[in-house]
């Protein structure tokens, strides 16, 4: 069992029912989500003892929030109340060649204003063997980049493992026009582990790769990013082929520093529920894997099962056991490329 501590916002999803456009009839779903959030979720499901940092309004919808975590077994104890309102984001689910739409409302929200000062990270990270972090943070504003900077630097200063999940979101790094490229090469140069694949490595390192072969691709990314961040140790992603909005093929790769390089799948997902949280579920399953000591190949078939199962369910969060996720990459038989 390991200790991992989750920096982020928590957010309300508001979700047109079925396969309706956004307010088409006056009913939305609500579901609790956020990408560390999510993260934190599968962890405790997993077994591990995962915490959430981050602050939500003083009002029914943050202690909604938190209590929605804490019924899935993540300790909320540094989930803080403060000024502002609830985050909140819409999804219009998409069907047939009709993508699915993401509208945010973000701005202003209690995490969002939150002072980076307000962050003791040196007693927040205290008994923590990692931290995880993703790029939907910093692309927030200037108040919540700072403050993932500053969690990272005192994660690497106590020792503490990094997890990076690149999560790049044009639409709210436009917002305030941060400067994307140099704050996320800031947090991916203080992680073990990055979530992400050639184009999150063009934005950061300003970089092409134009290898045909998109396993070639990313093996010339997590080169360029090796290059780039001494300490990084590995870099991992999914590979996603979609033929409609309910039929995606899915396949995974882990690159190492010393050039290994390990594929999962391809595996064809039909009928697709829900693929919200499917990164986070895949993030998640991996850092279990690697906690677990499993041989890569074995951490990456784990991770490429959990997020198939997130495939499967509404809502962000992926509501599977460890166990639950053996028993389906076993039974699919996903072939292991080396």
């Amino acid at each position: 069992m390991a200790t991992i501590t989750c920096f982020g916002e928590l957010l309300l999803r508001l979700t047109a029912p079925g396969r309706e456009r956004l307010l088409q009839t006056l009913a939305l779903d609500v579901h609790v989500g956020g990408a560390e959030a999510n993260v934190a979720v599968s962890l405790s499901r997993f077994g591990h003892q995962a915490s959430m940092v981050g602050v939500v309004p003083d009002n029914p919808l943050g202690a909604a929030a938190r209590a929605e975590l804490s019924r899935h077994g993540v300790d909320v104890s540094r989930v803080r109340s403060g000024d502002g309102r609830m985050g909140l984001y819409f999804l219009e689910q998409g069907a047939i060649l009709r993508p699915s739409e993401v509208t945010y409302d973000r701005a202003g929200s209690a995490f969002a204003i939150a002072d980076p000062a307000g962050y003791d990270w040196g007693t927040l990270l205290a008994g923590a063997q990692w931290l995880h972090l993703s790029g939907v943070t910093p692309a927030l504003g200037e108040r919540t980049a700072q403050a993932a900077i500053a969690a990272a630097t005192m994660a690497r200063q106590m020792g503490v493992r990094v997890s990076f999940d690149g999560n790049f979101r044009p639409k709210l790094w436009r917002q305030w026009r941060g400067d994307a490229p140099a704050i996320l090469r800031e947090l991916m140069g203080r992680a073990q582990i990055v979530f992400a694949d050639y184009r999150d490595i063009t934005v950061v390192l300003g970089r092409e790769f134009a290898q045909t072969d998109p396993f070639a691709r990313v093996d010339a990314a997590a080169h360029a990013a090796f290059e780039a961040f001494p300490q990084l140790e590995v870099m991992a992603c999914t590979h996603r082929t979609p033929h409609s909005v309910d039929h995606h093929t899915l396949s995974a790769q882990l690159c190492r520093r010393d050039g290994a390089s390990v594929h999962a799948g391809s595996l064809d997902v039909a009928g697709i529920v829900d693929r919200i949280g499917g990164g986070d579920a895949f993030a998640a399953g991996l850092l279990h894997g690697l906690i677990e000591n499993m041989a890569d190949s074995d951490a990456l078939t784990f991770a490429l099962a959990a997020a198939v199962c997130k495939h499967s369910l509404p809502g962000d969060f992926n509501l599977v056991s460890a166990a639950e996720v053996r028993s389906i990459a076993e039974a699919n038989g996903f072939d292991v490329r080396r």
